[in-house]
C-alpha cells in the first residue's frame, strides 16, 4: 500500500522589508488606479493630493508676495539715495550703511548680549567669531562696490550685470547647501532674466539717464564683484538662519558691520561727510533710508527661510521697476509699454519658479556642522538605512502645520 503523499507545504512569501518612508510630494504619490500596495485608499490619495495642491498654491502666492515686499523696501532705499546724491549732493554710501549697522547692533546685538547660555553673545563669539567677521566684511563691501559702480558705468550695465548674483546663488546653493533644482526652476529663472533685459532695452529706447560711463570697464567689474559678494552673503545667510537663528545672524552682522563700516567711514568718507549741508530735509532722508534698510535686513531672513536665497534674488528684480514707476511721478521719467511687459514677465518667471519645490540631496544632519564644528564626529551605523527625505526650500521647510503624507 502506497502511503498518501503528504500535502505540499505552500511556500510563504518572505516578510516584506521594513518600509523606507519618504515624505511624499504630488509627483511621487501613487496613482489612484495603480496597484502599489500602498496603505492609502484611492479616495484618501485623492484627498491628499487636493490638500497638497492647496498648500502649494498658498505657499506659492505667499512667497511671491513676500518677495515684492522686499522689492518695495529696496525701492525706498533707491529713492532716498537718489534724492541725497542728486538733490543735496550727499554722496555718503558708507555712512548710510553705517547707520543701518548701528540700528542692527542696537536691536539685535544687544538682544544677544542679554541672553543666557549658549545663545549669549560672548558664547557665540567664542565659537564662531571669525566666520561672522568675514561675513560682515563681505556684506559691507558688496553694498559699497555696487554703489561705487554708478560713478563709472551706465545704469543699463548695472541693471543687467547685477543679475550675475542669480547664477552665483544657484551654484553656491547647489554645492554648499546641496539644493537641487528641477527644469521648471531654470525656466522661471530664464524668464525673469528676460524680463530684466526687456527693462534695460526700454531704458535705452526712452533715453533714460544712463550715468557718466567714463570708465565702463571698471564700473562693470565693480558690479560683477558686488554681485558675487551679494551671492556669497545671501547663501551664507540662508545657511545660518536654517541652522541657527535669525537674531544671531542679524546681531553678528550688526556687530561686525558697524565695526568695519566705522573704520571705512573714518578712512575714506569723513571729508565727504563734512561737506553735507545738514538740514531737516537731509536728516529726514537719512532716517527714511535707514528705516528701509533696517526693514530690509530684518525681514529678508524671514523671507529666505520661507522660500530660498535664489527665490529672494529673483523677486528683487522688480525693485528697479517699482523705482521707475515712482520716478514717473517724482522725477518725470518717460514711460514705455515695455516697462509693464518687463514687470509682468518677471512676475511670470517668479510664479514658474515658485510653482514647485526644490529639495536637499543629502541628509540634513550635515547642517549641524556650522553649529558645532569642533565637536566629536559620530559615525553612523553601517547597517542602518538613512531615510531619504525631501525638504522644501523654495516653498519653505516642512512645518507641523503642513500635511505630511508617508507612503509605505
Amino acid at each position: 500500500m502506497i502511503p498518501p503523499e503528504p500535502p505540499q507545504q505552500q511556500l510563504q512569501p518572505p516578510p516584506p522589508a521594513p518600509p523606507n518612508h519618504v515624505v511624499t510630494t504630488i509627483e511621487n504619490l501613487p496613482a489612484e488606479g495603480s496597484g502599489g500596495g500602498g496603505s492609502l485608499s484611492a479616495s484618501s490619495r485623492a484627498g491628499v493630493r487636493q490638500r497638497i495642491r492647496k498648500v502649494l498654491n498658498r505657499e506659492m502666492l505667499i512667497s511671491v508676495a513676500l518677495g515684492q515686499v522686499l522689492s518695495l523696501l529696496i525701492c525706498g532705499i533707491g529713492l532716498t539715495s537718489k534724492y541725497l546724491s542728486e538733490d543735496f549732493h550727499a554722496n555718503t554710501p558708507v555712512f548710510q550703511s553705517f547707520l543701518n549697522y548701528i540700528l542692527l547692533f542696537l536691536v539685535y546685538t544687544t538682544t544677544l548680549a542679554v541672553r543666557q547660555g549658549e545663545e549669549n553673545l560672548l558664547a557665540i563669539l567664542r565659537r564662531r567669531w571669525w566666520k561672522y567677521m568675514i561675513l560682515g566684511l563681505i556684506d559691507l563691501e558688496a553694498n559699497y562696490l555696487v554703489v561705487k559702480a554708478y560713478q563709472y558705468t551706465t545704469l543699463t550695465s548695472i541693471q543687467l550685470l547685477d543679475c550675475f548674483v542669480i547664477p552665483v546663488v544657484i551654484l553656491l546653493s547647489w554645492f554648499f547647501l546641496l539644493i537641487r533644482y528641477k527644469a521648471v526652476h531654470f525656466i522661471g529663472i530664464v524668464v525673469c532674466i528676460l524680463g530684466m533685459g526687456c527693462m534695460a532695452g526700454a531704458d535705452v529706447l526712452v533715453g533714460r539717464h544712463q550715468g557718466a560711463g567714463e570708465n565702463k570697464l571698471v564700473g562693470d567689474l565693480l558690479v560683477l564683484g558686488g554681485a558675487t559678494l551679494y551671492g556669497i552673503s545671501n547663501v551664507w545667510e540662508e545657511y545660518i538662519i536654517r541652522t541657527l537663528s535669525r537674531v544671531e545672524f542679524l546681531g553678528m552682522i550688526g556687530l561686525f558691520g558697524a565695526f568695519f563700516s566705522g573704520i571705512q567711514l573714518a578712512i575714506m568718507e569723513h571729508k565727504e561727510l563734512l561737506k553735507v549741508p545738514w538740514d531737516w530735509q537731509i536728516g529726514l532722508l537719512y532716517v527714511g533710508f535707514s528705516a528701509c534698510m533696517f526693514g530690509l535686513y530684518s525681514f529678508m531672513p524671514v523671507v529666505i527661510k520661507k522660500t530660498s536665497a535664489t527665490s529672494v534674488n529673483l523677486s528683487l528684480l522688480t525693485a528697479d521697476l517699482y523705482s521707475l514707476f515712482c520716478g514717473l511721478f517724482l522725477f518725470h521719467y518717460k514711460f514705455s509699454g515695455l516697462y509693464l511687459l518687463s514687470f509682468f514677465t518677471i512676475l511670470i518667471g517668479l510664479v514658474l519658479y515658485s510653482s514647485t519645490s526644490t529639495y536637499i540631496a543629502q541628509d540634513p544632519r550635515v547642517y549641524k556642522q556650522f553649529r558645532n564644528p569642533s565637536g566629536p564626529v559620530v559615525d553612523l551605523p553601517t547597517t542602518a538605512q538613512v531615510e531619504p527625505s525631501v525638504t522644501y526650500t523654495s516653498l519653505g521647510q516642512e512645518t507641523e502645520e503642513e500635511p505630511h503624507v508617508r507612503v509605505a
